[in-house]
């Protein structure tokens, strides 16, 4: 039987979610959390059936919850969500699509993300609430911190460290066993075959 779970955050990030929550077996979406302003409304066929203001009363009956909210500009914000939902006691589970790969030898944290088609090979550890994105590989023995956002089509090499609350950006590529700092923002495309970067 799957378990009801709501998504916290309406926008892109969340619709991109709601299809990866729907090809598993494990989650029925019950509905969202988003803005006062959008409750009654609907993404797709689910209901934003409140704001934050409601998660207490709405933890009564719905006991899974995943902050769906995506990184750019928003960082604080999931983190802040992240650790209310904790506050409640929801259970914040990890959620991969059908079709990506995750290695039984690998160490996911709660909240993670993994989307279609992405790659986690063994010894990887994944921090908690990291998304992890379409088609994204993280090669063996990579530490990714929490809250980091690694975006589509990423490559990290093996034995790459990543810090907390960092952002890769769609197609840049990380040379193996480099370390990154927390916060790091790497733009899409870009090669990082040193530290600091040249930009290559």
């Amino acid at each position: 039987m799957k378990k009801e779970i709501i998504l916290i955050g309406c926008g892109g990030h969340a619709r991109s979610l709601i299809e990866v929550i729907e090809s598993s077996d494990d989650y029925h979406i019950a509905g969202l959390i988003g803005c006062p302003n959008e409750v009654g409304s609907k993404i797709f066929d689910y209901s934003v059936i409140g704001s934050d203001s409601d998660l207490k009363d709405i933890r009564q009956r719905i006991f899974c919850a995943i902050v769906a909210i995506g990184q750019i500009g928003l960082s604080s914000r999931r983190k802040d969500m992240a650790t209310y939902l904790e506050e409640l006691k929801f259970t914040i589970p990890t959620i991969s699509a059908k079709s990506s790969i995750v290695s039984k030898h690998a160490s996911l944290g709660i909240g993670v993300t993994i989307f279609h088609g992405a790659i986690v090979n063994a010894g990887a550890v994944i921090g908690n609430n990291c998304i992890l994105n379409s088609r994204a590989l993280i090669e063996h023995d990579v530490t990714i911190g929490a809250q980091c956002h690694i975006s589509t089509g990423v490559i990290i090499n093996g034995g790459v460290s990543i810090g907390p609350g960092s952002f890769i950006g769609s197609n840049a590529m990380i040379r193996e066993g480099l370390k990154i700092p927390a916060n790091t923002v790497i733009s899409a495309g870009k090669r990082i075959m040193q530290w600091p970067s040249r930009n290559e």
